[in-house]
């Protein structure tokens, strides 16, 4: 890598169907200092090997049965040994590379799908919400089969990927094997150009907010920071407590989860990260301003929560500042530095591992709970008795009181506990944890 490269950027995230392969959400870091090979002792290029390479192309390029150019051998050469490194680290040409800065503005076109690989398997970590694969019901843990009948079993994640990439409006059928249905499901999408807004808010009930972040994007603290504003607009009063949702979030920007955490804390360690090189290393720290003004706060997670979703609730569990509520995360604890190449290619290169304030390593781990809450729908009884009432008799005698009128945007309880069992749980645990924290009287 020469020294005279752009600046490096740093990822923890998966990979965004239809953009990127092997990504799952970007995180700037500094660039490195000077190329890996001058900052620590490295023994010297294998040349026997390198000269085992040259031959092998120059085989392939005698005896293959189709011509193939030099620049196509090489590429894919970078591209297995990157690939055969974990199921994170690629190289990425540069329609590849110009994607994946789209990604950061929160606009790109695809399916939404976060996607990782296990045991060979292209398998969801989440939909993105509003995107054509949540709207299809794609689910987390889904493992893709088969794309317009082109079996993944065997395929790297690039070329899977490469599949299910397609112009915004064009049709594409997936084939789903699911846990606990018998047999394989087809989807049909149509993918689309994908705008997210990475922050959604709303008022609960009075005095309990709900803000929910899908990824992090260039401005999701902003508007983590704006959403917190307008809940108490609408509240006419500071908020007695706060959920933040962070289910089914692949991952993102580093700095946005940093920034995110540090809204709620007033000092301590954010997060870790740990690698060979020098510039591998940091530590993010957070800084006075509890947007909350220590008001308690419950973040949601689940199988589907990763990377810096990941940082972003171990950081507000570790320095004690949030209840962390629902079934453990992914774990994907690794960091990825995106290093620029001549002519507009790049490498993606696992390069550190990150560590909560605790010193704990997420890989493969993930977050445990405070409180396991597992996702299920509350039942909605099919008695035919359950509606009778006097009201449901013809002829019946109208009651012309005037109705009560709900808090504007507040679900009924039976309601929200049917919609999201989770999310019923984390109201009621925060209303007590409002009630510890304002004390009698």
């Amino acid at each position: 890598m020469s020294a005279t490269l752009p600046k490096s950027v740093a990822f923890i995230f998966g990979s965004l169907l239809g953009v990127v392969p092997g990504i799952m959400a970007p995180a700037v870091a500094a660039p490195p200092a000077a190329p890996a090979a001058t900052t620590q002792m490295q023994a010297p290029l294998p040349w026997q090997q390198v000269r085992l390479l040259a031959d092998v192309m120059q085989l392939v390029k005698e005896d293959y049965v189709q011509p193939v150019d030099d620049n196509t051998l090489i590429n894919n050469a970078i591209s297995g040994m990157l690939a055969g490194l974990d199921p994170h680290s690629a190289f990425l040409d540069k329609s590849d590379y110009q994607q994946m800065q789209i990604i950061t503005s929160g606009q790109f076109g695809g399916l939404g799908l976060e996607v990782t690989q296990q045991a060979g398997a292209v398998v969801v970590i989440s939909p993105i919400d509003g995107t054509p694969a949540a709207q299809a019901g794609i689910q987390t843990g889904d493992i893709i089969l088969r794309v317009n009948g082109t079996s993944l079993d065997g395929m790297s994640l690039d070329n899977a990927v490469a599949l299910l990439r397609g112009k915004p409006g064009t049709a594409v059928t997936l084939t789903i094997l699911r846990h606990g249905v018998a047999k394989p499901l087809d989807f049909k999408l149509t993918r689309a150009e994908v705008h997210m807004a990475s922050v959604r808010s709303r008022l609960l009930q009075p005095g309990y907010g709900y803000v929910r972040i899908s990824q992090y994007s260039e401005d999701t603290g902003t508007g983590v920071m704006q959403a917190v504003q307008t809940l108490v607009k609408q509240n006419h009063a500071p908020l007695k407590g706060l959920i933040l949702d962070l289910r089914n979030n692949p991952g993102g920007l580093v700095d946005a989860a940093v920034d995110v955490s540090n809204a709620f804390l007033n000092s301590g360690i954010i997060v870790t990260a740990k690698g060979r090189a020098p510039d591998s290393n940091f530590v993010r720290r957070a800084t006075p301003g509890d947007i909350l003004s220590g008001a308690p706060l419950v973040v949601l997670v689940n199988g589907g929560t990763a990377s810096a979703a990941e940082i972003n609730a171990g950081a507000l569990q570790d320095n004690h500042r949030a209840l962390i509520l629902g079934t453990q995360t992914f774990g994907k604890g690794s960091v990825q530095t995106v290093i620029p190449l001549p002519e507009g290619a790049a490498i993606k290169l696992t390069t550190s591992l990150y560590y909560t304030p605790s010193g704990h390593s997420i890989q493969a781990e993930g977050i445990k709970p405070d409180i396991v809450v597992p996702e299920f729908n509350v039942a909605v009884s099919n008695d035919a008795n359950q509606n009778l009432a006097e009201s449901n008799l013809q002829g019946h005698l109208a009651n012309n009181a005037p109705t009560p009128e709900a808090a504007s945007g507040t679900p009924a309880a039976g309601r929200l506990a049917q919609q999201d069992f989770q999310l019923y749980e984390a109201l009621n645990i925060l209303k007590g944890l409002s009630l510890t924290a304002s004390g009698p009287g």
